[in-house]
C-alpha cells in the first residue's frame, strides 16, 4: 500500500503541476510575458546569467514563476506520501534536464523511445520543436497537454488582440 501511495502522489505532482506549468505560465508567458521567449527560447536560456549579465533580476521571477507549478501542490500532496512529493519533484527536476539535451550523442535505447511514446511523455526532440516553433509542442513533461495548449495559445493572443483595438 506505501508503494502505490509514493506513485500515486508522484504521478499527481507531474501530471498537475505540468497541467498548471503549462496552462497557467507557459502558454500565458508567450502571449503576456518578455522573459520567458526571450531568455529560455534563447540559445543560453539561463534565467539567472541572463539576470546577472543584463543587470535585470526581475528575471528571476520569471525563472520561479516556472517551477512553481509543481511546488503549489506540495502540501496535499505530502499528506498523501511525502516520499512520492520528493519522488515526483526529482523526476520533474530530471526531466529539465533530459529534454534540454537537444542533440543525445548517442541514440536512446528502442524500449525508453517506446515507454515515453506509451506514456506521453514529451522526448528533448518534441521539445526541439517548441523551441524552433514556439507556437507548437506544449506540455513540458506530458505531450498529451499539447493540442490543448496551442487551443489555449490561440484564444489568449485574440484576447489580447481585442484588448488592444479595445484601448485605442
Amino acid at each position: 500500500m506505501g508503494w502505490v501511495r509514493l506513485l500515486l502522489a508522484a504521478a499527481l505532482l507531474l501530471l498537475l503541476g505540468d497541467f498548471v506549468a503549462t496552462f497557467c505560465y507557459h502558454v500565458p508567458e508567450h502571449v503576456f510575458g518578455k522573459f520567458h521567449s526571450l531568455v529560455h527560447h534563447s540559445p543560453r536560456r539561463s534565467f539567472v546569467r541572463y539576470a546577472i549579465k543584463n543587470r535585470q533580476p526581475i528575471a528571476l521571477v520569471d525563472g520561479f514563476f516556472s517551477a512553481f507549478p509543481y511546488l503549489i501542490f506540495i502540501p496535499w500532496l505530502w499528506m498523501l506520501s511525502p516520499w512520492g512529493v520528493g519522488l515526483g519533484l526529482v523526476l520533474a527536476e530530471l526531466h529539465v534536464i533530459w529534454r534540454h539535451r537537444f542533440f543525445p550523442t548517442k541514440p536512446r535505447p528502442a524500449w525508453l523511445n517506446q515507454v515515453c511514446q506509451r506514456l506521453c511523455i514529451t522526448t528533448p526532440e518534441r521539445h526541439w520543436i517548441h523551441h524552433q516553433y514556439a507556437n507548437r509542442a506544449f506540455g513540458d513533461i506530458f505531450s498529451f497537454y499539447g493540442q490543448p495548449a496551442e487551443w489555449w495559445l490561440r484564444h489568449l493572443r485574440r484576447l489580447k488582440r481585442r484588448y488592444r483595438s479595445a484601448c485605442r
